[in-house]
């Protein structure tokens, strides 16, 4: 069950998921809360978004700081998963170049590939930005885009959109001037074309020539407009990885951001108990799985060694920064914001949670089951676990019945929840903050029956499917629980994952049985 309203205000990219946790869309947002919860409040949706709606299972966001910012991440991760519900533009001329021509007058224009003559600049990863700066560059300058030139002035001239080589009202070197200036842009160096400018405007101020000094004061203004970069979309030719974190109550919660070459591709998510030197542990053991990129952009300082280590397994020197202040500082506090709003805005559902079942600590991990069969045949449990309010995949478990013939799903729901903490209890393992059933008043009763006869004391709770009702020990009817409240909410939303994770085991099991 999705539950906008845990969702931040700020702009960024949202992910919705099916119940297989494939991506199935991804979409853009200048307020994410407002933007998601329009899905779920409108009865006016047009047919393929109804179908979308009701094939959502999951959410993920990652918060920008602009709303440009999160149009270039949102054309990132559609190339990246090819979401089934984004518009498939076969024809994307995502990474197309800027060609700037090699003639008596150059012409500028996107090309696909840099296989003639002339200069190109790129390839950009955003089409939207290639073409605002193209379209920016012909009006600014005054560029010629006709592939050749007329004998009449075209509509451009007259509108004073372009300088019309044409009319032969410019000279060769004016125009190539112009073009100069142009793949100054091209080239980065904005900063050094708008000092320039600045020095020509003054002398045609002090020169009386107003015309031409307004002329560059709008060059000047556009240019530092377009200086103006986006964090998430800084041209690199190396990758970066940049990790940040917050540690509360013994417990460190730390994201990763991966950046494709100045373009932000995604973020993962971790949470582990605080220890010494976690940060020198977690990045040894990541990078034992994941090829460490040219830089790491780090909040603390790490010892050499382990940067020794990294470049050591990337078999190339790997730059570990740790920024005061710049761009890399604004991506460093990027990602803490996002660990601010992506971990503790789910400390609400926790705390709401511990008030409306009255637990005696906050259910920082939850553990859910739920059983799947088809007739009484291939009966199978599923348990998931929630920590800190996200999934923690890595303790799913699923179970295989053993000890059931027919279609009992008390006796079913007793069998799993005896071999999970019966082997907890034999190994020693940390026990959940909360137990959750999908099901009734009978199903609650066959688990807490278990829970006595191997003296574990856990709260517990079901979640009954038709009306969401919850229900706990010592109480013969349900909780006072709205079902659109936040608590219920999240509980429909562990158990609705619960059951998706023992459908899937279900359906693995049936094709093992009808396979050749």
């Amino acid at each position: 069950m999705i539950d906008p309203t845990t969702l931040p205000t700020e702009p960024g990219c949202y992910l919705f998921s099916d119940s297989e946790g494939t991506i199935i869309y991804v979409g853009k947002a200048k307020n994410l809360r407002r933007r998601v919860s329009s899905y779920f409040s409108r009865h006016d949706l047009d047919p393929k978004t109804s179908r979308l709606v009701a094939a959502i299972a999951g959410l993920d966001f990652i918060v920008t700081d602009t709303e440009v910012e999160a149009f270039i991440l949102e054309n990132t991760l559609i190339k990246k998963h090819q979401p089934k519900y984004n518009i498939d533009l076969k024809d994307s001329k995502r990474y197309a170049y800027i060609h700037v021509t090699d003639e008596p007058y150059p012409r500028i224009h996107t090309a696909r590939q840099p296989d003639g003559n002339g200069r190109y600049y790129g390839p950009f990863v955003s089409g939207r930005e290639r073409e605002d700066l193209l379209r920016l560059l012909k009006s600014l300058f005054g560029l010629r885009t006709c592939r050749r030139l007329p004998r009449r002035p075209c509509l451009r001239a007259h509108i004073g959109s372009c300088s019309a080589p044409c009319t032969g009202r410019i000279t060769e070197d004016d125009y190539r001037e112009r073009v100069r200036r142009a793949e100054a842009v091209l080239k980065g160096d904005i900063a050094g074309l708008i000092r320039t400018l600045r020095e020509e405007m003054a002398a045609s101020a002090e020169r009386q020539e107003f015309e031409r000094a307004m002329e560059l004061r709008d060059q000047i203004a556009a240019l530092e407009g377009l200086r103006e970069r986006q964090h998430v979309d800084r041209q690199k030719t190396y990758n970066e990885d940049i990790v940040n974190y917050i540690v509360s109550e013994g417990t460190v919660f730390l994201m990763l951001f991966n950046v494709d070459r100045g373009t932000l591709a995604g973020k993962r998510e971790y949470t582990f108990d605080e220890t010494e030197g976690f940060l020198e542990e977690f990045l040894v053991r990541y990078y034992a799985d994941h090829e460490p990129p040219q830089e790491v952009i780090l909040p603390v300082p790490i010892d050499d060694a382990v940067a020794g280590y990294l470049s050591h397994l990337r078999g190339g020197k790997v730059r570990v920064v740790v920024p005061q202040r710049g761009e890399k500082k604004n991506l460093l506090d990027l990602v803490r914001k996002n660990v601010e709003i992506g971990f503790f805005g789910d400390r609400i559902k926790l705390d709401e949670l511990k008030r409306r079942l009255h637990l005696p600590d906050l259910p920082v991990a939850i553990e859910c089951f739920d059983i799947s069969h088809l007739s009484g045949t291939a009966m199978v449990g599923s348990m998931v676990r929630f920590l800190w309010g996200k999934p923690d995949r890595r303790n799913y478990r699923r179970f295989r019945i053993r000890t059931v013939e027919g279609i009992d799903d008390f006796a079913a729901i007793a069998e799993v929840v005896r071999r999970r903490y019966s082997r907890l209890q034999k190994e020693g393992g940390e026990f959940p903050d909360l137990i959750l059933i999908d099901g009734g008043k009978g199903q609650l009763a066959a688990a807490v029956a278990v829970l006595r006869e191997l003296g574990i004391k856990v709260p517990i709770a079901a979640i009954a499917k038709r009306e969401e009702e919850v229900f706990v020990p010592g109480f013969s009817h349900p909780l006072p629980l709205e079902r659109h409240e936040k608590a219920s909410l999240f509980l429909q939303e562990i158990r609705d994952e619960a059951h998706r994770f023992a459908i899937t085991y279900h359906r693995t099991l049936r094709k093992k049985t009808v396979a050749p």
